[in-house]
């Protein structure tokens, strides 16, 4: 398995960025812009990165405050799971998001770089959002 990780300071409260986080309508927001086709509930969005495949992705975890675990709705191209964990820390949050991907060494090779960009914008993202 390969992981791909970022962590980010928000200052805002674990509820306030749980809040954010737990509805996948908000996910939009987070996402590079080679996003397109969108759509969304609270609970799956769907979208197609552009020129590489589509994807559907649902919540399939959430613990308050503290988690909020993504996987996807549909067989996407590997197995994978997104997940953001949230730790208080003065009032503020310290957000921690990662892709955890099974891929196969030409997989590995062709995706590592843009799911590294992927983890790193949407925190990037988050924070800027938020704060």
């Amino acid at each position: 398995m390969s992981v791909f990780e970022s962590k980010v300071t928000v200052n805002k409260t674990a509820a306030q960025v749980y809040a954010f986080l737990a509805d996948m309508n908000n996910h939009r927001q987070l996402m590079p812009d080679n996003i397109e086709d969108w759509e969304s509930t609270a609970d799956v969005a769907s979208f197609n990165i552009r020129n590489i495949t589509q994807l559907t992705l649902k919540i399939d975890e959430r613990v308050a405050d503290s988690l909020v675990r993504i996987i996807p709705a549909e067989k996407p191209p590997f197995d994978m799971e997104l997940k953001w964990e949230l730790t208080a820390t003065n009032g503020a949050t310290q957000a921690a998001f990662s892709i955890t991907a099974d891929l196969n060494m030409m997989m590995k090779m062709i995706a590592s770089g843009p799911l590294q960009k992927l983890v790193d914008e949407e925190t990037t993202n988050l924070a800027a959002l938020l704060s």
